[in-house]
């Protein structure tokens, strides 16, 4: 049974999410939700409106946290020069439009509206199972596409991209994903933006940014990207419900009547909300009052200022402790991603994961199986709603959960 747990001072309830999500939120964010609004009221048009200027906003913010971190800059400076400083991101030229469903709605909406022509065809950079998504996406929409696949342990390799684009300047899309949960690798996407547009400066260059916006920096400037989508219910700490994507204004713009679907297109979707601050049909009302106290918590609690620390010392303790009690990383130390980590199954015979997975459940600590295809593997996420006492409890609970298997990882 799951009951009141006590971490750090903080009351907690119900389990805790170690997964690329759903993930945990606070009580706070939740409670948000015990109010009713009409889709149509003042209220959470204003409501709307917040969101779409706060994500734009939080692509400077984020980036200014990190100059914080690596320099003397100080919190009250970032305070007095961000409506000057954009760190690469020019308000006006993006906007930002919510997407009823998950995650993929979003991805699914982005090739749907901004797909290539039939002259064209898209180019899918893949080393995991969402990058292998975009291809099913594709290839249910008859969308000509190339798909470029990377060992699932590896970043996607300029070179080899530099090398694609040299022979083939058909492509009018290029996709990749940042963070591929799958195994935790983080590609190099501002890199890849450049030498896209170094070598098809009239394409678009579209990001799956799912669940390392917010935490890991992303400059859509210097990488010329042109779509980015992620969820609320990621490194944002909202709850499941809406998607977004932030698109550059001047390739949006032409994507009317392009969609391929009612539902899933960007551009009467934006035009919408411009027009009248209300979506086409019913929004997720309670979802988008949860995200507006989670906007709230990273700016007026300060967990803006402190979420990649938080993050990566999540990573660490993690990282650690799993070292100590044996298991070992599908990807190795040069990969320095602090959003999830995929672990090898034990070569122990007394490994089952069914039941590794169940136990742990019952004390109220949820991981994730493994998504890539050339290992067995399980994951554990460190984003959401955890902090280091979270990361511990854990730790413990796996020691646990080893001795009651009588696993002997230690070599």
């Amino acid at each position: 049974m799951v009951g009141t747990v006590f971490l750090g001072g903080r009351v907690t309830r119900g389990k805790k999410l170690f997964t690329p999500g759903p993930l945990g939120t606070s009580h706070t964010v939740k409670k948000a939700m015990l109010k009713d609004v009409g889709s149509r009221d003042v209220e959470f048009v204003d409501t709307v409106k917040y969101l779409r200027n706060e994500i734009i906003k939080m692509q400077s913010r984020v980036i200014l946290n990190l100059i914080i971190m690596a320099t003397s800059f100080n919190a009250t400076m970032v305070d007095n020069t961000q409506e000057q400083l954009t760190c690469g991101v020019e308000l006006s030229d993006f906007t930002c439009i919510p997407m009823q469903g998950s995650g993929t709605y979003a991805v699914e909406s982005v090739f749907q509206s901004a797909g290539p022509s039939p002259q064209g065809k898209v180019l899918i950079l893949e080393n995991g199972a969402y990058g292998k998504r975009m291809k099913k996406i594709c290839e249910l929409m008859q969308l000509p596409f190339f798909i470029a696949s990377f060992p699932e342990n590896e970043i996607v390799d300029l070179s080899r991209v530099e090398k694609i684009l040299e022979k083939d300047d058909s492509f009018t899309m290029v996709s990749i994903v940042h963070c591929e949960t799958s195994s935790g690798v983080i590609n190099p996407v501002e890199s890849i933006g450049e030498v896209v547009k170094r070598f098809l400066p009239d394409s678009i260059y579209f990001v799956d940014a799912m669940s390392s916006f917010g935490a890991i920096p992303i400059d859509l400037e210097k990488g010329n990207i042109d779509f980015l989508v992620t969820s609320a219910n990621k490194c944002l700490e909202g709850v499941p419900g809406f998607s977004l994507v932030i698109a550059r204004l001047n390739k949006l713009l032409v994507c009317e009547g392009k969609s391929r679907t009612l539902s899933l297109d960007l551009f009467d979707q934006y035009e919408g909300l411009e027009k009248s601050g209300q979506f086409r049909f019913t929004p997720a009302t309670h979802s988008m009052l949860a995200f507006k106290q989670a906007l709230h918590q990273f700016n007026d609690e300060g967990r803006a200022d402190n979420i990649i620390r938080e993050y990566q010392e999540n990573r660490e303790i993690l990282r650690k402790g799993m070292r100590e009690l044996g298991f070992e990383e599908f990807l190795d130390k040069s990969h320095e991603g602090y959003i999830i980590t995929s672990y090898q199954f034990p070569k122990d015979p007394n490994f089952d994961f069914t039941k590794f997975y169940q136990l742990l459940n019952d004390k109220g600590q949820v991981i994730y199986p493994g998504k890539v295809l050339d290992a067995e593997c399980f994951r554990i996420g460190n984003i959401g709603h955890l902090f280091p006492d979270d990361m511990r409890h854990l730790l413990r609970c796996l020691s646990d959960v080893c001795k009651e298997m009588g696993l002997k990882l230690r070599s």
